[in-house]
C-alpha cells in the first residue's frame, strides 16, 4: 500500500490550496480515506474523512473552509482548503485502513503566512 501526498506549499492567509493523495495497493473505491495534520510541537489531529459512499466528516476547526473529495477512477483523494489561517500551518497526511492496518502518506507541508 502506498499513499503519495502532494500539493503543499506556502500561501498567504486567506488563500487556498488543494492537496492530493494518490493511493495504490488497495481497492480504493471501497476504502474510507482521511486527512490528518500535525503542527510543530502538537499531536496529529484528524482534519477530514470521506467514506466509500461519499459521506464526509470534518473537524470543527476546518468545517466550512475545507472540502474533502475523491476520484475513484484516479484513485485520489483531495483536500480543498480555502480561507487559510496561520493556525492551519502543519504537515498534512492522508491515511487509510487496509486489512486491519493503518497506512499513512509521507506528508505534505502547508505553511500559511499571516
Amino acid at each position: 500500500v502506498q499513499l503519495q501526498a502532494s500539493g503543499g506549499g506556502l500561501v498567504q492567509a486567506g488563500g487556498s490550496l488543494r492537496l492530493a493523495c494518490k493511493a495504490s495497493g488497495i481497492n480504493f473505491s471501497i476504502n474510507a480515506m482521511g486527512w490528518y495534520r500535525q503542527a510543530p510541537g502538537k499531536q496529529r489531529e484528524s482534519v477530514a474523512l470521506i467514506r466509500s459512499g461519499g459521506s464526509t466528516n470534518y473537524s470543527d476547526s476546518v468545517k466550512g473552509r475545507f472540502t474533502i473529495s475523491r476520484d475513484n477512477v484516479r484513485r485520489t483523494v483531495y483536500l480543498q482548503m480555502t480561507s487559510l489561517k496561520a493556525e492551519d500551518t502543519a504537515t498534512y497526511f492522508c491515511n487509510t485502513d487496509h486489512r486491519g492496518r493503518t497506512y499513512w502518506g509521507q506528508g505534505t507541508l502547508v505553511t500559511v503566512s499571516s
